[in-house]
């Protein structure tokens, strides 16, 4: 598989460039690299100031900023019951920042938080039937049976 280039080819590169001693065409071939790439590298230097490659991060960039993670955090910190569109909500008027439900779960997923809350009351006294309980109330039913 081939690798990228390494920043240091790139900056002597743009620096002989630079010194006014060749065009990009003449540098290519004195390099051993293509028209195409010095002249891709001469543009983004031109576009980012910067000679170094710029890495590539794939996937979605978040839409809420650092500050309105921190408020997020704060506000579950203060009501950790807080539902999905109570923060949707303090999202919008407070911070500014409009995120669909999906995204404040992955926002909260990002965060280490989560929308559990403990049981605060004690359990029923009244127990729930089981798939056990279920077969053992149908024999003392007085429906006849298929098989007799």
């Amino acid at each position: 598989m081939a690798q990228a280039y390494g920043d240091d080819l790139r900056r002597k590169l743009l620096s002989a460039y630079d010194g006014g001693e060749e065009t990009l065409a003449e540098l290519a071939s004195r390099f051993l690299v293509s028209v195409g790439w010095a002249k891709k590298v001469s543009a983004q230097r031109n576009r980012t100031g910067q000679a170094e490659r710029i890495r590539h991060r794939p996937g979605r960039k978040p839409r809420a900023g650092i500050e309105a993670q921190q408020k997020v955090m704060a506000w579950i910190a203060a009501k950790p019951d807080l539902t999905l569109s109570e923060i949707q909500t303090k999202l919008s008027v407070e911070a500014g920042v409009t995120l669909s439900l999906p995204q404040i779960w992955y926002l909260l997923r990002k965060l280490g938080l989560r929308l559990k809350k403990s049981r605060s009351t004690p359990a029923s006294g009244t127990r729930k039937p089981t798939a056990s309980d279920v077969r053992s109330s149908l024999r003392k039913s007085a429906r006849p049976s298929r098989n007799a």
